[in-house]
Parts: structure tokens; sequence; C-alpha cells
């Protein structure tokens, strides 16, 4: 049994350091981040997304409705904290809505 989780824990390790020396660290980044978007902001607001791309450490989202970028505007900080505890990491440090 003790062996069995030394072979998880070794492909972990051995997947973490593929990703590191490929430099896909960044493409994972994107795609963990448009999933921590979807996941958190649920249908009502994914219904009106249509774009989501990770800039460096910004975040931009397009949306098609002027009326939910103002509302979701108000609280952008507070999104990007769900987010960054979402990802486990501080990977966004600013949202843009348009």
């Amino acid at each position: 049994m003790a062996k069995r989780r030394n072979e998880n824990l070794n492909m972990s390790e051995a997947l973490q350091e593929f990703i590191k020396e490929n430099r896909l660290q960044k493409g994972m980044d994107k795609v963990d981040a448009r999933e921590a978007w979807r996941k958190l902001m649920g249908n009502g607001v994914n219904n009106y997304t249509t774009d989501i791309e990770l800039r460096g450490d910004t975040l931009f989202v397009a949306l098609s409705s002027s009326v939910l970028r103002e509302e979701l505007s108000l609280g952008k900080s507070k999104i990007v904290t769900m987010l960054n505890e979402d990802l486990g990491k501080n990977l966004v440090k600013k949202l843009v809505l348009r």
C-alpha cells in the first residue's frame, strides 16, 4: 500500500517537472483561470461570457451584457480573491471586464 502512494506521488512530481521543463505552466494557468471563472460564476454569468483570456497577471473577460458588466465591476476585488482562492495561488492580480 505504501509503495502505491509513492508511485502516485512520483507521477505527480514527474508531471510537474514535465510542465516546468517544457514551459507549459503559462498555458496551464490560462486554462485553469478560464475554468475557475466558469465554475465560480455559474450559468447565469457564463451565458453572457463571450471570451476569457489571461495575459500576464490580468484576466480579461468579455461580456455580452453591459448591465452585467456594471454589476460585476462593483465586486472586482472580491472576484479576484475568489479566483485566486480557487486556483490555489495568486495568479490573477487584475480583472478587466469588457
